[in-house]
């Protein structure tokens, strides 16, 4: 497919979706806590994503291997990785979806700090700095929530280090060899890395089962399908059609899905003050990723 230099009517309702996926992915992460111990989850998660991923790199010719190039990077990207996705979990297990996916698709603030500082071109502007301050001002108030019984500052703390993760992931990525690594073998290799790391810690945080039942496991099947793989393939694929200042302006739409669905699906309850902090994000992460 042809490269465009905009986001037409087929990619904007492509990346509607994908952010709608992305956010019911957050209700699915926590409805599968209740049977699965979090850290374990995700590692079944990555295992699963990695095996399907391999089978499919295989079957269309993509080298398993790293270059040596991107190996230092390779290996700092899947560590962080799976630090991001043990911090993500728990913040499931502990919190509501609404703080969770507030304060972990904060990423692009602190991914947009960075990079003012190490990226030379990626200078914030006056647009950009606007953008920051509002997403900034809704992260203050979702943590200064404190009414909204389904949430606690441990969990918050925890989303909040998913973030960070998740933005130092893609500054690896940029400052190091691996931006010229095909993206399959990058999430490959994400995968192959955190895989034996959450497996291997999580009996560390307590009982892998907890009241298993089906739809936890449907739960990971769907994570492992619709997200850890083909999810992020189908991603990686619009990235490569659209320009990537379009394709990260949708992003804000994710977290909206995801306090939308947690109140509907869940039954959260929502507060004022928590609306109010995704509003803000939201404005905040479209702004940020204006040019």
């Amino acid at each position: 497919m042809n490269r465009k230099s905009h986001i037409d009517l087929i990619g904007a309702v492509a990346l509607t979706l994908f952010s709608l996926n992305l956010g019911f992915n957050q209700v699915v992460i926590k409805v599968s806590n209740a049977g699965f111990q979090p850290v374990f989850l995700a590692g079944l998660r990555s295992l699963g994503a990695l095996v399907l991923l391999g089978l499919w790199m295989r079957a269309r010719g993509i080298p398993l291997r790293l270059p040596i190039e991107g190996r230092t990077g390779g290996i700092v990207a899947g560590l962080l990785f799976a630090v991001e996705f043990i911090c993500l979990f728990i913040a499931l297990d502990l919190t509501s979806v609404a703080r969770t996916s507030i304060l972990f698709y904060s990423m692009p603030v602190w991914l947009a700090l960075a990079a003012h500082v190490l990226l030379p071109g990626e200078r914030l502007n006056g647009t950009r700095l606007i953008g920051l301050a509002f997403a900034m001002g809704g992260v203050v108030l979702a943590l200064a929530d404190r009414d909204a019984g389904q949430g606690n500052l441990l969990g918050d703390v925890f989303a909040l280090g998913a973030a960070l993760c998740w933005a130092g992931i893609a500054l690896c990525v940029r400052i190091t060899p691996l931006s010229r690594i095909p993206a399959e073998q990058q999430l490959f290799w994400q995968l192959l890395i955190s895989a034996p790391v959450l497996l291997i810690l999580a009996p560390a945080f307590g009982p892998l089962l907890r009241d298993l039942e089906m739809i936890h496991v449907i739960g990971l099947a769907y994570q492992i399908v619709f997200i850890a793989s083909f999810g992020f393939l189908f991603w990686f694929f619009l990235m490569k059609i659209y320009p990537a200042s379009g394709v990260a302006s949708f992003s804000f739409l994710s977290p909206v899905f995801a306090v939308v669905l947690g109140w509907l699906i869940l039954g959260e309850e929502i507060t004022v003050t928590i609306w109010a902090a995704l509003v803000l994000v939201a404005v905040g992460l479209v702004l940020i990723n204006r040019r």
